[in-house]
């Protein structure tokens, strides 16, 4: 049975975080995923600790953001290890700097290759994760995440299917396309049209549009080790976590 994971960037409007934690171990998750504003200072990374050690959750993956990646691998690196996090993935660029073109994105994947040398030599994975924009063509043709990889060799994927699927691709090409790629998933669902409109569009995973009995198939015969449900603004965390879960069970 695949273990999920569960982003705490999900629960973030509803705290404390004692008890989302307290809360996914009771109904069976095993592992969690950080966001960056769980790092924000020494104390709060060794709560978070001490946190998942009482309530038994491991934290293989966790994102962080690039411009702390680049100035303070160390710091990375120390966090990872004091958290259980085996691979660190980079979530996104603020809006304002978004490339533009398709060189542009290629020389950020150089940029993500020469970033995530520390944590590739500390024995830890990296890889990108995306959001839509990476598979809409730019004006040159180029397609984004297509560059960030030629820039990459070595680059892992997190492969946020609801993203993904959001920018009208089709996920199962890009799942054939770089399955070797994928080490992580982001398993999230999409509302019918004109649904959830108090929840962004999102939907309870198992409760939406997206074929995720399929989508599992493709996905289990990648790399993909941690499979992480997420919604990006439940009304009711609770809800999500259940529900999702004993959906992606049955997939």
């Amino acid at each position: 049975m695949t273990d999920f994971s569960y982003q705490l960037y999900s629960a973030r409007n509803f705290p404390p975080l004692s008890r989302t934690l307290v809360m996914l171990a009771r109904l069976g998750y095993g592992e969690v995923e950080g966001y960056h504003a769980l790092y924000a200072d020494a104390t709060k990374v060794a709560e978070l600790a001490e946190l998942l050690e009482l309530t038994g959750l491991r934290m293989p993956t966790g994102h962080f953001g690039l411009e702390m990646i680049e100035a303070a691998p160390e710091r990375v690196l120390e966090i990872a290890r004091g958290l259980g996090i085996g691979t660190v993935y980079c979530p996104a660029l603020p809006p304002d700097v978004q490339p533009e073109t398709g060189v542009a994105w290629e020389i950020l994947g150089h940029r993500l290759a020469e970033a995530g040398k520390p944590l590739r030599d500390a024995g830890l994975g990296f890889g990108w994760h995306n959001h839509d924009l990476e598979f809409i063509a730019l004006k040159d043709g180029a397609i984004p995440l297509e560059a960030i990889f030629a820039g990459a060799p070595e680059l892992e994927w997190q492969a946020d299917i609801a993203w993904l699927a959001r920018s009208g691709a089709d996920p199962f090409h890009w799942i054939a396309r770089f399955a070797d790629r994928i080490t992580a998933v982001h398993v999230k669902d999409i509302a019918p049209a004109g649904q959830n409109t108090g929840e962004d569009g999102w939907a309870d995973v198992g409760y939406g549009i997206l074929d995720w009995p399929g989508l599992m198939t493709a996905l289990r015969a990648t790399r993909a080790r941690h499979f992480v449900i997420e919604h990006d603004n439940p009304r009711d965390p609770g809800r999500f976590a259940e529900r999702s879960l004993t959906a992606a069970r049955a997939f």
